[in-house]
């Protein structure tokens, strides 16, 4: 079984470093200010520490940080400690402005992603994008009447993909390989779409799901 580090000290990361706890993954939690983490490991007894402590630890990165702030986090967890390790990039390029009409606005064009400017960076790295259009409440093990919800990923590495995907399938995710990185352009936005409602009607108890005609 995969040993993970969850980079970031926020909500998303600290939602998915309990959630592998729970399901017997190892998994550690870094961030540039691990004090930050202090009452999180102690009530949940994850260990916290460095990015790079973390990522050098780590066989599974999850990258749970500020899209803004990603490319630092990569560049703190060191390039040498993620060269050929699967990353799950959680992030979303949401730019420090506020939403128009209930739409986030992002920094990045509708012909590239932020993943893409990732996996340029390192790229020996494997990245592979998930998590990133659900609110944190509904991350791990969702409950929704009309079954368990899809959970759209890409990646340029068939192999990183299984990995992501057995998470989420533990977590109760139907997974969606939508491709490559190149995919990403595509997923990213859904975070856009999943916010409008809880943006506009206070209403964040959703998820997407991919139906068949067959």
């Amino acid at each position: 079984m995969p040993r993970f580090g969850v980079l970031g000290s926020g909500i998303v990361a600290k939602v998915l470093a309990a959630g592998l706890k729970r399901h017997g993954y190892d998994v550690r939690i870094g961030s540039r200010e691990p004090e930050k983490l202090a009452g999180f490991q102690k009530e949940t007894g994850i260990e916290a520490g460095t990015f790079g402590d973390v990522a050098a630890k780590a066989d599974v990165v999850v990258l749970a940080v500020k899209g803004t702030a990603a490319r630092e986090a990569l560049d703190l967890a060191g390039a040498d400690h993620l060269a050929g390790k699967v990353i799950v990039d959680t992030t979303n390029p949401i730019a420090d402005a506020p939403p128009v009409d209930g739409v986030l606005q992002y920094f990045t064009g509708p012909n590239e992603s932020l993943m893409e400017r990732l996996q340029s960076a390192f790229p020996s790295a494997r990245f592979v994008k998930a998590f990133n259009s659900v609110g944190n409440a509904s991350m791990v093990n969702p409950s929704f009447t009309g079954g368990p919800p899809t959970m759209f990923m890409c990646g340029n590495d068939a192999e990183a993909k299984r990995v992501v995907s057995e998470v989420l399938g533990k977590f109760g995710w139907q997974p969606a390989d939508m491709g490559t990185a190149v995919a990403a352009r595509a997923i990213e936005p859904l975070c856009q779409l999943w916010c409008i409602p809880a943006f506009r009607e206070k209403r964040s108890s959703h998820a997407f799901k991919l139906i068949d005609r067959t």
